[in-house]
């Protein structure tokens, strides 16, 4: 049986402009919040644990005892490299600009590309996002010591992202999306109390608007955001999707501007677009090689 046609309507590209404008709140919702980084960090993941792990418990109880030790191990490794990846990533947003911050983490693709040694033709596209990340920290150098640890912070969360997007490919040759998220958030969640608890970061006694911003991160980019992106796999291929997702760190920069009233340096902008260049040319690169017959 030959696979159902991919349709784009209407309806698919509103849901790609709603997910894309979710994600790119995320940025600007963290660098707004008055939470400290690493509580924000715990509660998107707590709060989202906490509505899944119950649906997966009743809903997925048999896939949930049918699970071996090496799949839940990918899913601890999986938390594990979630919470690193939110350790690092949510404090450079207090350190550097939202859309230097953005731009850096969504190198994701880049440091994917290495870590499976993309083919020859990827290398092109991670040389000139690289070319793109020398010119924004490079701006970031001029303006202070405190924005390149920033930027230095957000690379690395991007590099962390790259080892969780790895593992979960993996997971999900065995478990389902729902199963593997929850238990997923679960292991992050706890990871990242431990650490808030080591460093005395407070966990309560916010006021209401600390709430409410908790409660848009969680349910806008961690749920919303992503979840379209997902339900929309079906009818949009993979590699359509990857490249729409870049279009978050021109988003972010815009709310970062509008609300926050964070207005790049000049320089940054050409450093920005060398970067979403080099992405979009390595993203389409690993889309061949996927596409090659094997053997």
């Amino acid at each position: 049986m030959s696979p159902r046609p991919r349709t784009v309507g209407t309806a698919t590209i509103a849901l790609l402009g709603v997910a894309v404008l979710a994600v790119s709140s995320s940025g600007p919702l963290i660098a707004a919040s008055a939470v400290a980084p690493f509580a924000v960090a715990f509660w998107r993941n707590a709060l989202a644990a906490a509505v899944l792990l119950p649906f997966t418990a009743v809903r997925r109880r048999a896939e949930l005892r049918a699970l071996d030790r090496r799949t839940v191990g990918w899913c601890v490794l999986a938390g594990v490299l979630l919470a690193a990846h939110f350790a690092t990533w949510v404090p450079s947003l207090h350190l550097t600009s939202v859309a230097t911050s953005t731009a850096l983490v969504c190198t994701t693709p880049v440091w994917t590309a290495i870590l499976t040694r993309a083919p020859r033709a990827t290398w092109a596209g991670i040389a000139v996002s690289l070319a793109g990340v020398v010119l924004l920290t490079g701006v970031d150098l001029s303006v202070s010591p405190r924005a390149l640890a920033g930027d230095a912070l957000a690379l690395a969360g991007g590099a962390l992202a790259a080892g969780y997007v790895l593992v979960g490919e993996r997971v999900r040759r065995t478990a389902s999306t729902t199963v593997y998220t929850a238990l997923c958030y679960a292991v992050c969640a706890a990871l990242l109390l431990v650490l808030c608890l080591a460093t005395d970061t407070p966990l309560g006694g916010y006021d209401t608007g600390s709430w409410l911003g908790l409660l848009a991160i969680t349910v806008g980019p961690q749920f919303l955001g992503h979840s379209l992106f997902n339900q929309v796999l079906d009818r949009v291929p993979a590699t359509v999707v990857s490249l729409v997702i870049l279009f978050e760190v021109p988003g972010a920069a815009v709310l970062a501007w509008v609300f926050l009233d964070q207005v790049p340096p000049a320089l940054a902008w050409p450093g920005i677009t060398l970067l979403l260049a080099g992405l979009a040319v390595v993203v389409l690169g690993m889309r061949r090689r996927s596409a090659e017959p094997v053997g």
